[in-house]
């Protein structure tokens, strides 16, 4: 590897330097600070490449408090004309900071929902997947960022169908493990080449959902009149934003619009907390998810680009 002439890449030294470190910016920068101080972030895991003052490239991992790797990296920026540079400094951030022969963690980026129609958009986005190609990491999936605001109409029960509390973690997992047939999720179906539905049921609800602080009161099971399941939805809090983590309709159940009333019932659950926004996200490719989205007035205001190694 051939030093770049004049080049210092090095990690911040803490939170006095986020200054430095947001040179160039992201969507994310006002959240730093906060992760740093909660232990989301770690200024080891934060690095620069700096022309004497100059920020050139930037990286960095993001982690849950007490993760003793990072999990995703989230941050990767280079100036124009550094795509060289941000090659180079991703390779040595990822030397210092990703465990010895482990896989790098996924890479995931929020970017414009235009961002291949508007030039200068596509340019950045092709610069920082650039970056990404060059040390191996190919495309895995892009995802839509959904919103709705207070301002649009709170759905009104149809009546098709009942609503209770989930019961215990069992009963939850027995309906996660169903809903994995025939997903469309591409996350949930690369899972599924290496582990059972089972395992991959359990391994979502202990990595996200045991670790919601919001009241498991909130979660909902929809059934028929007569108590018979038809599908599940998860309203959350994740830290940032209220969500809808999770949203499902059981196999036997699709093709009857039931999504719409289970989502529906969601955001009644969360209009109720008085929250600012509710977020949601979906693959792009995952057209009837992204449909009962729309149908339900959530709008798309960003992509998410995920990148991985193999």
């Amino acid at each position: 590897m051939t030093a770049i002439p004049d080049v210092t890449m090095r990690p911040i030294t803490g939170p006095g330097e986020l200054d430095l470190f947001c040179g160039l910016p992201y969507v994310l920068d006002d959240e730093l600070a906060d992760d740093l101080a909660t232990g989301r972030r770690q200024p080891g895991r934060m690095w620069v490449a700096l022309r004497g003052d100059e920020l050139l490239a930037r990286v960095a991992w993001w982690n849950r408090p007490g993760d003793e790797a990072p999990r995703i990296l989230d941050v990767v920026d280079v100036g124009a004309g550094c795509v060289d540079t941000g090659v180079q400094l991703l390779r040595t951030a990822m030397a210092a900071v990703v465990p010895a022969g482990s896989l790098p963690p996924l890479y995931s980026r929020f970017v414009p929902p235009d961002w291949r129609e508007d030039p200068a958009s596509k340019q950045v986005v092709d610069d920082r997947m650039a970056v990404l190609e060059e040390l191996g990491a190919e495309l895995f999936v892009e995802r839509l960022r959904l919103v709705w605001q207070p301002g649009a109409a709170v759905p009104e029960p149809s009546g098709r169908l009942r609503f209770r509390p989930v019961g215990d973690t069992e009963e939850l997992l027995e309906l996660m493990t169903a809903v994995l047939d025939g997903t469309l999720d591409a996350h949930s179906r690369d899972d599924l080449t290496r582990r059972s539905a089972r395992e991959v049921a359990v391994e979502q609800y202990e990595s996200e959902f045991a670790r919601f602080s919001s009241p498991r009161e909130w979660w909902r099971i929809a059934t028929l009149p007569g108590g018979e399941p038809v599908g599940f939805v998860i309203p959350a809090h994740n830290g940032y934003n209220a969500t809808i983590a999770y949203l499902a309709v059981l196999p036997a159940h699709r093709g009857n619009g039931y999504i719409d009333d289970v989502l529906a019932e969601g955001i009644r659950v969360l209009a109720e907390q008085d929250v600012p926004r509710i977020r949601a996200a979906t693959d792009l490719g995952n057209v009837p998810m992204a449909k009962a989205f729309e149908r339900a007035g959530f709008v798309d205001f960003q992509r998410e680009i995920t990148m991985t190694w193999s």
